[in-house]
């Protein structure tokens, strides 16, 4: 059996990166809500306590009962967990003067301290919290400080229970992946033999037992996360899978077409459905984002309901969906960020039960078991895509024109980074059509047409995103021949945004 660490989420913007940072040691995790520790799941090995927006005396702040867990599992408290252990044992937890957020360094600590071990002198942590703890309890020893923080970090004496106040999961934090390593692997013990290979092992024995000899629609969407989720399948349950690939006239330009042609080489079964006078004419006059992403997201399950209904016995629906789809749709705090269509209740509506073989996966990783699937790159390389496709990057109506418009800006950026040797070196990447119009000259003309925005990201899970710093010569480049190519098109600029405070995609 998989052997796991629990990490328990009371809501923290960074609970996702310590997941993935366990995942990076080789080792399994799972995120589950503060008050759902899986008790009686014997393959547990340790627990992590996150960080959270509240503070440890707020009466709205998340609280649970650690004494089921303390004394039977390590565990790892962080920023608020580390403050709650504390707190919770008779500890004083204090506001700070003021808010304890950015670089410090370890002044001192307890180099024989197991977490420790490795760790180097002065090594530099990063902070944020509002709140500090100014007295531990009496059974509490001091093993780390900063030259603002007394108690940067704690071990409960004769237990393997630990506490920083620091975030060991952030990429400034220099020893970070090394404390999170000596916690997981020399005091949790585990064997850090979680892989792609090993999901796959894993994931298509638990498809045959979960599935048996049902049969399984797939909603395929031409990116990587549905095409990994139909491969894996594939080698599930065979000819009981059938793909569904539906045209909502949001693709990318001559995308229908291109990904038909890769489903067919890897020996799936895909139906391909036109559906572009279904889409254009229920979007026709809609503005607002997240009505667009609703009516999409009804569109599909119309669709699917119909394609479903001609496969005799269906009894699942498949789905690509993956970590950040579910951590994005609804958080710890139940706030909607914004809905994907692949998170939005479609088994409810078609009658079907659900199958998401991915959902516990970030990006990357879904890509690593891509290529152990033997997929080819072109594919597992391919930028994420939205769901809603480019109805989200037409703020505003959506009319033929406009996705013309787009499609041909789009393939001139697309390529341009392909033929730049810049499409690897960038997470995502688009165009924008904004609902303006500019002045520009043409020739001896004046015109008055349309601007659009140049949107490309790096990142390594979709959680965070710094705007790609691509070369000016480039930038000039698919500027000058968007303006010269795409009719309607005389003016160009590139956002620099970065994810927070902004968000990948503007709808």
């Amino acid at each position: 059996m998989q052997e796991k660490i629990i990490i328990l989420d009371f809501g923290s913007q960074t609970t996702q990166l310590i997941g993935r940072r366990v995942r990076e040691l080789d080792t399994y995790c799972e995120i589950v809500p503060y008050n759902k520790f899986p008790f009686g799941d014997e393959t547990v090995k340790g627990v992590i306590l996150s960080g959270s927006p509240f503070s440890v005396y707020d009466e709205n702040g998340f609280k649970v009962d650690l004494s089921g867990i303390r004394g039977k599992y390590p565990i790892l408290g962080i920023c608020y967990g580390a403050q709650y252990i504390s707190y919770t044992n008779g500890g004083k937890v204090e506001p700070a003067g003021t808010r304890e957020y950015g670089r410090a360094h370890l002044a001192a600590f307890e180099a024989g301290n197991i977490l420790f071990k490795g760790v180097r002198e002065n090594s530099q942590v990063w902070m944020s919290h509002g709140d500090t703890i100014t007295a531990v309890p009496e059974d509490f020893r001091i093993i780390a400080s900063t030259d603002k923080v007394a108690v940067a970090a704690y071990q409960i004496k004769n237990e393997n229970v630990w506490g920083v106040q620091f975030h060991p999961e952030v990429f400034h934090t220099e020893d970070g992946a090394r404390i999170l390593r000596n916690f997981v692997v020399d005091v949790c013990g585990c064997k850090q033999d979680w892989s792609p290979a090993s999901f796959i092992e894993t994931s298509v024995a638990r498809l045959k037992e979960q599935l048996g000899d049902d049969k399984v629609v797939l909603a395929l969407s031409g990116g990587v996360d549905s095409s990994v989720v139909a491969v894996l399948l594939n080698r599930a349950i065979g000819k009981n899978l059938t793909c569904v690939f539906v045209d909502h006239g949001l693709l990318r330009k001559n995308e229908f077409h291109n990904v038909m042609n890769d489903y067919e080489c890897l020996g799936l079964h895909v139906i391909g459905v036109d559906a572009r006078a279904k889409f254009f004419r229920e979007l026709a006059g809609i503005s607002e984002p997240e009505q667009k992403r609703k009516i999409i997201g009804k569109g599909f399950i119309d669709v699917f309901n119909e394609e479903a209904h001609r496969i005799k016995d269906v009894k699942w629906l498949a789905q690509g969906t993956i970590y950040p789809d579910i951590i994005e749709s609804l958080s710890i705090t139940g706030t909607v960020i914004k809905s994907h269509h692949n998170v939005g209740g479609l088994p409810e509506k078609m009658n079907l039960r659900l199958c998401e073989p991915l959902r516990l996966l970030f990006k990357d990783e879904v890509r690593r078991v891509g290529r152990e699937l033997g997929m080819p790159e072109h594919l597992i390389t391919r930028h994420p895509f939205p769901g809603p496709g480019l109805a989200v990057r037409i703020l505003g109506d959506i009319t033929p024109e406009k996705v013309r418009i787009l499609q041909d800006a789009d393939d001139i950026f697309i390529q341009g980074l392909r033929d730049w040797g810049l499409y690897d070196k960038v997470w995502q990447a688009g165009v924008i059509l904004l609902p303006v119009q500019s002045v520009g000259v043409m020739g001896d003309e004046r015109t008055y047409e349309r601007a659009v925005a140049l949107r490309a990201v790096t990142s390594t899970d979709a959680m965070t995103a710094d705007w790609a710093h691509l070369p000016y010569d480039f930038l000039g480049k698919v500027s000058g021949d968007i303006i010269n190519k795409v009719k309607g098109v005389n003016r160009v600029t590139y956002d620099i945004s970065s994810k927070p405070p902004a968000t990948i995609e503007w709808e």
